[in-house]
């Protein structure tokens, strides 16, 4: 039987529960009641940057609030990811992250941050293919040249990657492993470098995203083989996929999507949803994202986690097979 002193003490309890509910649901009403802060993970001018400005820039008009850009750079995005899990779980600080330190970065090597538990996931933003090129000069004409005398001559072509892990790295050693060939894999301190040594014809090839080597594509200063989606990129409706190319299952898409600090109060994650909902929606928006590359949209936080499962496992599984580490 409860005595008088529980019965008081449930009451309270109620009431504490009652008042915090009434607090969380004004301050997602209220949200944001001064600007916001976007941490991008990369330097100024890249993919993610560009990106982010685009969409804070929409964002901004919806909440009537500035959303101020951060970029954290270092450490192949990893100083970024840091900085932002550190941030207070109030909602005004969020973290543009794609599959390098979101997602690579942690099954390679060591981080400061834990994606399961500093972060809430909120939704997928863009996506975007790679494109595996070669210099104009080259005597691979398609893919089945390339991979021919990759079989003919095995670890005699090079290709660029822009560092252990990355997206060129991981595009590359997918061509070795679903084509059964061998290739000369070529580090580089950025991704644009390698791209412009394939330009100058130093280098065979490299599976770069659409970004950097779209301007060369149009000039006809490289040749594309084939891009890593699924199916033909409307983006780039005359690049055959892998699997036209003789290589099926070779599916390597880059990928953005915003997260927020653990703790975040559920109806401001939910009104981030909805906000982002709204904004990469806008015909403008997708424009801006195509002409990077990319493909804007968004995505419910349960969709967001799906994907993020089969992109682990997928990746979980190269990493293992091939031994890559971070540096």
């Amino acid at each position: 039987m409860r005595t008088p002193f529980t019965r008081r003490a449930l009451l309270a309890a109620s009431g504490a529960a009652a008042l915090l509910g009434c607090a969380t649901a004004a301050q997602a009403q209220s949200f944001p009641a001064k600007p916001v802060h976007l941490v991008v993970t990369y330097p100024p001018g890249g993919s993610s940057d560009l990106m982010a400005r685009i969409m804070g820039e929409k964002l901004s008009e919806v909440w009537k609030q500035p959303v101020i850009i951060e970029n954290r750079p270092g450490a192949a995005g990893s100083i970024g990811m840091d900085y932002a899990a550190r941030q207070p779980g109030d909602g005004y600080t969020f973290v543009i992250g794609n599959l390098g330190p979101a997602l690579v970065n942690p099954i390679i090597q060591k981080v400061p941050y834990s994606m399961e538990k500093d972060f809430v996931p909120v939704s997928l933003v863009a996506t975007g293919p790679n494109i595996l090129v070669v210099p104009m000069a080259s005597p691979y004409k398609t893919l089945a040249d390339l991979v021919n005398a990759a079989r003919a001559k095995p670890g005699v072509i090079s290709f660029g990657t822009s560092g252990p892990g990355s997206m060129s790295h991981l595009s590359g050693e997918l061509l070795i492993r679903q084509a059964g060939i061998k290739l000369n894999a070529v580090p580089y301190k950025g991704g644009i470098l390698a791209v412009n040594d394939v330009v100058a014809g130093h280098l065979d090839m490299i599976v770069s995203d659409a970004l950097p080597v779209s301007q060369f594509i149009k000039a006809n200063r490289v040749r594309p083989l084939a891009i890593t989606s699924d199916k033909r990129s409307r983006l780039f409706p005359d690049i055959p996929t892998f699997g036209e190319g003789g290589v099926p299952g070779l599916v390597a898409d880059n990928w953005w999507g915003v997260y927020l600090p653990t703790g975040t109060p559920a109806p401001v994650v939910a009104a981030y949803q909805q906000a982002l909902a709204k904004v990469m929606a806008e015909p403008d928006v997708k424009e801006k994202f195509a002409q990077l590359g990319v493909e804007a949209m968004a995505t419910s936080p349960s969709e967001f986690r799906s994907f993020l499962a089969a992109e682990h496992a997928k990746y979980s599984k190269l990493v293992a097979d091939n031994g890559i580490k971070g540096e």
